[in-house]
């Protein structure tokens, strides 16, 4: 039998003896170097390290979202549109200073072109620092509620145009950049329900991820979580997010479900 150790299948003894503990283990993948498969192993008659470890739930947040505001030189490499453009001047919006960071508009949300700043917005969830974080997070949540109860409506046209940044975002892997992006398109969706169905085109784009981490739940027992209040429980955010594309996508929204998380049942048939 294979000593686990690490997450990783460490052979415990030499081929013909007894499995060894996995203190014992370790001690010998020590010995023998430093726990990577090697010649001294192998002449030793050691079955090796076994598989290397996944890393499907790793977090891959990209380089550079870390990095503070430069306040006279703008960002060489910037990680996200957000932080380019605001830094080249180029969003219609400054910061409104205090105890609580905030944006003032000079164009009215509304006015704007949505397939050309929706992106950008929807890029800068990524960023992790202040001012850029409240600027992607406030910009967008202005400009989504700006456009309710329009018609035409201004998030329509721009549904295409938003799928790469919000699968940047999904891809990730990180709690909180997850969450953001998840509720933004949640609240796309409930302020124009038509983009519900605009968006089952695009499920083979944003579905995989969301299936991946549909049951990722905390079992706290009688504990209480606080990312509920924060909306920020990741397996209650994909279930919501899942029924509300269902209820809004059409009569092919269920079997597009469906084909992409298998485990999926559907909140629309009847008892």
């Amino acid at each position: 039998t294979l000593s686990r150790i690490g997450g990783r299948a460490v052979g415990g003894c030499p081929l013909g003896g007894s499995a060894a503990s996995a203190p014992e283990a370790l001690a010998m993948t020590s010995f023998y170097g430093g726990g990577g498969w090697n010649g001294r192993m192998e002449a030793a008659g050691y079955w090796g390290t076994g598989p290397p470890k996944t890393g499907v739930y790793k977090s891959k947040v990209p380089k550079g979202v870390y990095k503070p505001q430069r306040v006279f030189n703008a960002d060489a490499t910037p990680a996200t549109l957000v932080r380019k453009h605001f830094e080249l001047g180029n969003l219609p919006l400054v910061m409104r200073q205090g105890v609580i960071l905030g944006i003032e508009w000079k164009v009215e949300p509304e006015r704007l072109d949505y397939t050309h700043f929706l992106p950008i917005f929807f890029d800068g969830l990524l960023e992790k620092v202040e001012p850029f974080s409240t600027i992607a997070t406030t910009g967008l949540r202005d400009m989504i509620n700006a456009a309710k109860g329009k018609e035409p409506s201004p998030l329509r046209p721009a549904v295409p145009v938003i799928i790469v940044p919000i699968r940047r975002c999904l891809n990730t892997k990180d709690k909180t950049t997850m969450s953001r992006a998840i509720n933004m398109l949640q609240l796309i969706v409930r302020t124009d329900p038509v983009c519900g169905e605009l968006l089952v085109p695009y499920y083979r784009q944003l579905l995989p991820m969301l299936g991946l981490l549909k049951a990722k739940n905390a079992n706290l027992g009688d504990g209480i979580d606080y990312a509920q209040r924060r909306r920020e429980n990741i397996g209650d955010l994909v279930a919501e997010t899942l029924e509300l594309l269902e209820r809004t996508g059409g009569e092919d929204a269920f079997i597009n479900i469906k084909y992409m998380i298998p485990t999926y049942e559907s909140c629309m048939m009847a008892a």
